[in-house]
Protein backbone atom coordinates (compact mmCIF):
# COMPACT_ATOMS: atom_id res chain seq x y z
CA UNK A 1 0.00 0.00 0.00
CA UNK A 2 2.84 2.17 0.40
CA UNK A 3 1.94 2.99 4.04
CA UNK A 4 3.66 4.05 6.66
CA UNK A 5 4.66 1.11 9.18
CA UNK A 6 5.12 1.20 13.02
CA UNK A 7 5.72 -1.90 15.06
CA UNK A 8 4.28 -0.76 18.49
CA UNK A 9 6.74 -3.02 20.20
CA UNK A 10 9.64 -0.82 19.15
CA UNK A 11 8.11 2.00 21.85
CA UNK A 12 7.70 0.31 24.85
CA UNK A 13 9.49 1.65 27.37
CA UNK A 14 12.82 -0.20 29.19
CA UNK A 15 10.73 -1.26 32.45
CA UNK A 16 8.14 -2.74 30.06
CA UNK A 17 10.48 -5.21 27.87
CA UNK A 18 12.72 -5.98 31.32
CA UNK A 19 9.46 -7.13 33.13
CA UNK A 20 7.93 -9.42 29.57
CA UNK A 21 11.91 -10.84 29.56
CA UNK A 22 11.43 -11.88 32.95
CA UNK A 23 7.71 -13.23 32.36
CA UNK A 24 5.59 -10.63 34.24
CA UNK A 25 2.51 -9.26 32.25
CA UNK A 26 2.09 -5.95 31.76
CA UNK A 27 -0.90 -4.14 33.43
CA UNK A 28 -3.02 -1.65 32.45
CA UNK A 29 -0.75 1.01 34.49
CA UNK A 30 2.59 -0.27 32.31
CA UNK A 31 0.24 -0.15 28.74
CA UNK A 32 -1.43 3.21 29.46
CA UNK A 33 1.63 5.27 28.87
CA UNK A 34 2.92 3.52 26.23
CA UNK A 35 -0.10 3.63 24.00
CA UNK A 36 -0.24 7.08 24.56
CA UNK A 37 2.84 7.52 23.00
CA UNK A 38 1.27 5.26 20.04
CA UNK A 39 -1.50 8.13 20.09
CA UNK A 40 0.93 10.58 19.44
CA UNK A 41 3.03 8.84 16.49
CA UNK A 42 -0.85 8.07 14.60
CA UNK A 43 -1.38 11.70 15.51
CA UNK A 44 1.52 13.54 13.90
CA UNK A 45 1.02 10.52 10.80
CA UNK A 46 -2.62 11.82 10.66
CA UNK A 47 -2.00 15.45 11.17
CA UNK A 48 0.77 15.03 8.08
CA UNK A 49 -2.17 12.78 5.79
CA UNK A 50 0.45 10.12 6.13
CA UNK A 51 -1.51 6.65 5.66
CA UNK A 52 -0.26 4.90 8.84
CA UNK A 53 -0.30 0.85 9.86
CA UNK A 54 0.37 0.01 13.53
CA UNK A 55 1.27 -3.70 14.56
CA UNK A 56 -0.35 -3.32 18.11
CA UNK A 57 -1.74 -5.86 20.50
CA UNK A 58 -4.27 -3.80 21.65
CA UNK A 59 -5.85 -6.24 23.71
CA UNK A 60 -8.69 -4.04 25.52
CA UNK A 61 -11.41 -1.99 24.12
CA UNK A 62 -10.06 1.12 26.48
CA UNK A 63 -6.65 0.18 25.40
CA UNK A 64 -7.98 0.84 21.56
CA UNK A 65 -9.71 3.79 22.80
CA UNK A 66 -6.64 5.44 23.89
CA UNK A 67 -5.21 4.67 20.71
CA UNK A 68 -8.44 6.65 19.10
CA UNK A 69 -8.19 9.47 21.44
CA UNK A 70 -5.85 9.59 23.51
CA UNK A 71 -4.83 10.03 26.81
CA UNK A 72 -8.63 12.09 27.32
CA UNK A 73 -9.81 8.58 26.37
CA UNK A 74 -9.28 7.22 29.90
CA UNK A 75 -10.13 10.87 31.69
CA UNK A 76 -14.00 9.73 31.00
CA UNK A 77 -15.82 12.72 32.91
CA UNK A 78 -13.88 15.09 30.55
CA UNK A 79 -16.07 15.86 27.31
CA UNK A 80 -14.14 16.63 24.16
CA UNK A 81 -13.37 20.34 24.37
CA UNK A 82 -13.68 22.97 21.14
CA UNK A 83 -10.93 22.98 19.39
CA UNK A 84 -9.28 19.82 20.47
CA UNK A 85 -8.77 17.36 17.89
CA UNK A 86 -11.00 15.05 17.06
CA UNK A 87 -10.87 11.36 17.37
CA UNK A 88 -8.84 9.50 15.18
CA UNK A 89 -10.60 7.27 12.35
CA UNK A 90 -8.62 3.75 12.74
CA UNK A 91 -9.23 0.46 11.64
CA UNK A 92 -8.58 -2.00 13.63
CA UNK A 93 -7.39 -5.54 12.46
CA UNK A 94 -8.18 -8.20 14.91
CA UNK A 95 -5.76 -11.57 14.35
CA UNK A 96 -7.78 -14.50 15.78
CA UNK A 97 -6.54 -17.73 15.84
CA UNK A 98 -6.33 -20.52 17.98
CA UNK A 99 -3.40 -20.38 21.18
CA UNK A 100 -1.69 -22.95 19.68
CA UNK A 101 -1.10 -21.59 15.95
CA UNK A 102 0.11 -18.61 18.18
CA UNK A 103 2.43 -20.41 20.56
CA UNK A 104 4.06 -21.85 16.92
CA UNK A 105 4.94 -18.58 16.03
CA UNK A 106 6.19 -17.19 18.52
CA UNK A 107 8.28 -20.26 19.30
CA UNK A 108 10.24 -19.10 15.69
CA UNK A 109 10.62 -15.28 16.81
CA UNK A 110 14.26 -14.87 17.47
CA UNK A 111 15.56 -11.56 19.49
CA UNK A 112 11.99 -10.43 21.35
CA UNK A 113 11.22 -9.35 24.77
CA UNK A 114 8.00 -11.52 24.84
CA UNK A 115 8.45 -15.32 25.57
CA UNK A 116 5.65 -17.60 24.98
CA UNK A 117 5.16 -17.68 28.61
CA UNK A 118 2.72 -14.73 28.44
CA UNK A 119 1.18 -16.03 25.69
CA UNK A 120 -1.67 -17.07 27.96
CA UNK A 121 -1.82 -13.41 29.89
CA UNK A 122 -2.57 -12.44 26.86
CA UNK A 123 -5.43 -14.51 25.94
CA UNK A 124 -6.66 -13.41 29.71
CA UNK A 125 -6.35 -9.79 29.12
CA UNK A 126 -7.97 -10.06 25.53
CA UNK A 127 -11.16 -8.52 24.88
CA UNK A 128 -12.23 -8.80 21.20
CA UNK A 129 -13.09 -5.55 19.23
CA UNK A 130 -17.25 -5.68 18.46
CA UNK A 131 -19.43 -3.10 17.24
CA UNK A 132 -19.54 -0.19 17.15
CA UNK A 133 -15.86 -0.46 17.20
CA UNK A 134 -14.62 -0.04 13.53
CA UNK A 135 -12.83 -3.40 12.98
CA UNK A 136 -12.51 -6.41 11.05
CA UNK A 137 -11.72 -10.12 11.98
CA UNK A 138 -9.16 -12.39 9.96
CA UNK A 139 -8.44 -15.46 10.80
CA UNK A 140 -4.76 -16.64 11.10
CA UNK A 141 -6.04 -20.13 10.28
CA UNK A 142 -5.66 -18.48 6.29
CA UNK A 143 -2.95 -18.42 4.13
CA UNK A 144 -0.61 -14.88 4.69
CA UNK A 145 -1.42 -13.84 0.67
CA UNK A 146 -5.59 -14.29 1.64
CA UNK A 147 -4.82 -12.53 5.29
CA UNK A 148 -3.24 -9.85 3.57
CA UNK A 149 -6.02 -9.77 0.42
CA UNK A 150 -8.82 -9.68 3.50
CA UNK A 151 -7.17 -6.42 4.99
CA UNK A 152 -6.18 -4.50 2.15
CA UNK A 153 -10.02 -4.93 0.86
CA UNK A 154 -11.11 -3.56 4.19
CA UNK A 155 -8.74 -0.95 3.69
CA UNK A 156 -9.68 0.00 -0.08
CA UNK A 157 -13.42 -0.12 1.15
CA UNK A 158 -13.10 2.65 3.17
Amino acid sequence: LGWKFYDADDYHPLENKKKMEEGIPLNDEDRIPWLCALHDILRREDTSRQDTILACSALKKMYRCVLIGGASAIESNRPEKPGENPALKILFVHLDGPKDIIAGRLEKRRGHFMPLELLQSQFDTLEPPSPPENFITVSLEKSLPEILLQIESAILQG
